[in-house]
């Protein structure tokens, strides 16, 4: 992949739109490439930007009712209206119609701020992978991996010992999710690996989990005190859930 090819995909990139073969092209020209690596990061800081709930706009639910209402207003004003004719009035009608629907479907088509999250950890933890970078501190022993933390983050991430149940410890790393420096907590169940990823949660109470699949890979979120964790691997749901709820106990 050149340069051009890699600045005409890093939109369709980061919206999740493009396969898994694309993903993995782009990723390894970003990786490489001096020149495109800090456009696609200002990219990526702008999109995250303006992809915050914050700043969207959630279109209510009464809608469809204030839609029709300014119709009918605008319907009275002209039959008040002697100026105006009747070929006014519906294209006019139409065009107020036409402008609702099509904002109300941009809203709904847009990927929420969620979906792009899921995307940029089924993307870190491929990269991982391919790159056979699974772990910057390779331990079975929580209570190596664990203080590794200590210094390089603004939290210490919780690490169980998880072998007994078949699902070994790795190791650990350091990882960059959603504009953040988070912990990467790697494990193993017979030739499948687990990524989880760990950073301090925004809300205030927890929540239980939840599963999507992601380019053939399964997550599952949640949230439990006063931390946010992803876990993601080629695992069957089943298998993947098993362990989230060792993590939980």
């Amino acid at each position: 992949m050149n340069c051009q090819d890699a600045r005409n995909l890093m939109n369709p990139y980061l919206d999740g739109e493009l396969d898994l073969v694309r993903s993995f092209e782009i990723e390894a020209h970003l990786k490489d490439c001096q020149t495109c690596s800090p456009s696609y990061d200002e990219l990526r800081s702008l999109h995250s930007t303006v992809s915050d709930a914050a700043l969207r706009f959630q279109p209510p639910a009464t809608l469809r009712t204030r839609v029709r209402s300014s119709i009918r207003d605008e319907a009275k004003a002209l039959n008040r209206s002697s100026r105006l004719s009747w070929r006014w009035l519906i294209p006019t009608m139409a065009g107020v119609a036409l402008i609702a629907v099509l904002s109300f479907l941009a809203f709904q088509n847009r990927p929420s701020a969620n979906d792009l999250l899921a995307q940029e950890i089924v993307s870190s933890h491929v990269r991982s992978l391919m790159e056979k970078h699974l772990t910057d501190v390779p331990s079975s022993d929580q209570h190596t991996v664990k203080p590794w933390f200590d210094g390089r983050l603004d939290f210490s991430p919780p690490v169980k010992d998880l072998a007994s149940a078949g699902y070994s410890l790795v190791g650990g790393r350091l990882d960059y999710i959603g504009n953040r420096p988070v912990a990467a907590l790697v494990y193993q169940h017979r030739q499948h690996y687990i990524n989880v990823f760990v950073w301090p949660s925004t809300g205030a109470s927890d929540s239980s989990a939840r599963a999507l699949v992601r380019q053939g890979y399964n997550l599952i979120n949640w949230t439990n005190s006063g931390m946010n964790y992803w876990a993601t691997s080629d695992l069957n749901l089943a298998e993947l859930q098993e362990f989230v709820q060792l993590l939980q106990k």
